[in-house]
């Protein structure tokens, strides 16, 4: 067991209380950054690596069909295994934005890719439910139950801002409690409902839910109403029969009053350890647990504790996160220390035992994996056309400038995207929304060829369609902007053919026609001399 302080660099003002640290193909990631994402890394998704006592980062990107997945603080957030030949996935509802906006969408994140050097690239998918469908909150828990060979999906606890008809100007942005109630719901045909029980009289949030089969043990949790942290422990059972499914709900004993713990894996079985949290508004959890899950039920064990610092001890505040199992990150804040550069002290604690062999460092990687961050990608971003994400092969350039640097963001109200590309430009940095389905933070560009360097110009600017957009950012026609000519003859839609209408006069139903009179010619003259 050890406790091993670390050394930022450059990266530590993204991490944030609130943030979460998924694990996918055996790499770390860092989800939930502070403040919306950068040009240097647009998805908002880093990748972690621990050597030496440092911490860096590395922009994470994500493939082209890949939807726009916000940052988000205390979302709920479950690791799905593989099974039935689906990929090793992660679920992620809800949570705050850096707005302040709590959403009520569900993604669900999974491995797109991997380049030649084994450069990770993510898939992003939103899901749509249906039937009673669980409103927006953050400090929740989803687990997943297995039950008769069927898998769901179980939601419960979580705070919102008050309803609307509630909200006042002085409380409009007050939280509340949401409603104590069970939503399940199943990923195949995404059907959820809700279920309510008598036991649960509170809601509560910030709690620990730990799933094995068909229960799931809800742990601890902080109450609004009461503003408190009682000692509660759950047991919920879900049967999923053929027609609807049975809930079924049973109050344990425990002592341990805690929120907002961290807890990590120790294996491939049920058994984890939980750490910190707080037992009171100013009191830390200072205590380790083991909790083993089996068919008996929950059992905890005290465990023995990491030898605190003195700034772990004394601190008011502290979250983390599992980056592995029996691993995890804790950060405690400076308190205002002019010395500390950064808002944060970061700790990695190991549960590892000695026994257990030699300790390695954390690279989070298979052997054949490049976890060497010193060959990563540079994050600064070329000019090219932007579409939600790279392709692996444009990840496979190395340079010792891979990892994330806050001192190299640059003022995108200034430069690059945000520049006035032609005389009609109509991108205002201050106003800008996104108009083709493809953007995410900036404007799609496209290159004019005119000249002998060219300049880049938007693509809305041009008044391009998405398709034709698409078609000439994976052609090498030369194309020009509207001051110099527009795009060539070849690429313009052909113009349409009007055809000339054929107007035929009218015809009136009851027009008198002039009587003609029918004579020779000896007699027509002989009418012109008598007249």
């Amino acid at each position: 067991m050890t406790l091993q302080p670390l050394t930022p660099v450059n990266c530590a003002g993204l991490i944030q209380p609130g943030c979460s640290l998924l694990q996918l193909d055996g790499e770390v990631l860092l989800f939930g950054q502070k403040g919306w994402p950068k040009r240097s890394c647009p998805t908002g998704v880093f990748g972690m690596r621990f050597k030496n006592g440092e911490l860096k980062l590395r922009a994470i990107s994500f493939s082209n069909d890949s939807c726009y997945l916000p940052p988000l603080r205390c979302p709920a957030v479950c690791r799905l295994d593989p099974y039935d030949g689906l990929p090793e996935s992660y679920l992620i509802h809800g949570g705050r934005t850096p707005n302040n906006e709590i959403s009520s969408s569900l993604y669900m994140l999974t491995m797109d890719s991997r380049g030649c050097n084994r450069k990770l690239a993510l898939c992003c998918k939103e899901k749509e439910l249906v039937g009673e469908v669980p409103g927006a909150r953050y400090g929740h828990t989803i687990s997943m139950v297995q039950s008769r060979g069927k898998t769901a999906c179980v939601l419960f606890g979580g705070r919102s801002y008050m309803p609307a008809g509630e909200r006042t100007t002085e409380s409009w942005n007050s939280v509340v409690d949401c409603p104590p109630q069970v939503y399940l719901f199943d990923l195949e045909f995404s059907c959820s409902s809700v279920h309510t029980f008598p036991e649960l009289t509170d809601g509560q949030s910030f709690h620990l839910a730990l799933a094995r089969e068909d229960c799931v043990y809800i742990l601890g949790g902080h109450s609004l109403t009461s503003d408190s942290r009682p000692p509660r422990l759950f047991r919920l059972r879900v049967e999923l029969l053929q027609g609807s499914p049975l809930l079924s709900f049973e109050v344990l004993e425990t002592d341990i009053s805690i929120s907002s713990a961290i807890i990590t894996r120790t294996g491939p079985s049920h058994k984890y350890i939980i750490l910190g949290g707080y037992q009171s508004n100013s009191q830390k959890r200072l205590e380790c647990s083991t909790v083993t899950l089996d068919e008996k039920g929950i059992h905890i064990e005290p465990l023995e504790a990491p030898k605190w610092t003195p700034d772990i001890i004394h601190s008011r505040t502290w979250f983390g996160g599992s980056v592995g199992e029996v691993r995890l990150l804790l950060a405690v804040p400076t308190e205002g220390r002019p010395s500390q550069p950064d808002a944060y002290y970061f700790f990695q604690v190991n549960f590892e035992t000695e026994g257990e062999g030699k300790e390695e460092e954390v690279t989070q990687g298979c052997s054949q994996q490049s976890t060497d961050y010193e060959d990563s990608t540079p994050l600064e971003d070329s000019e090219e056309l932007y579409f939600g994400g790279r392709e692996p092969h444009e990840l496979e350039d190395s340079s010792e400038e891979g990892t994330y640097n806050e001192d190299d963001e640059e003022d995108e109200s200034q430069t690059s995207y945000w520049i006035k590309c032609c005389l009609g430009c109509q991108v205002d940095p201050n106003t800008w929304e996104p108009y083709y389905s493809t953007e995410l933070h900036r404007p799609a560009m496209i290159f004019c060829s005119r000249g002998e360097e060219g300049h880049w110009v938007h693509a809305q600017c041009m008044e391009l369609s998405e398709t034709l957009l698409v078609k000439l950012s994976q052609g090498n026609k030369k194309y020009f902007c509207l001051d110099h000519g527009g795009l060539p003859y070849q690429e313009r839609t052909p113009p349409r053919q009007v055809m000339s209408l054929k107007r035929t006069p009218m015809k009136v139903k009851y027009r008198q026609t002039p009587t003609t009179i029918k004579m020779t010619p000896a007699k027509k003259k002989l009418f012109q001399k008598a007249f």
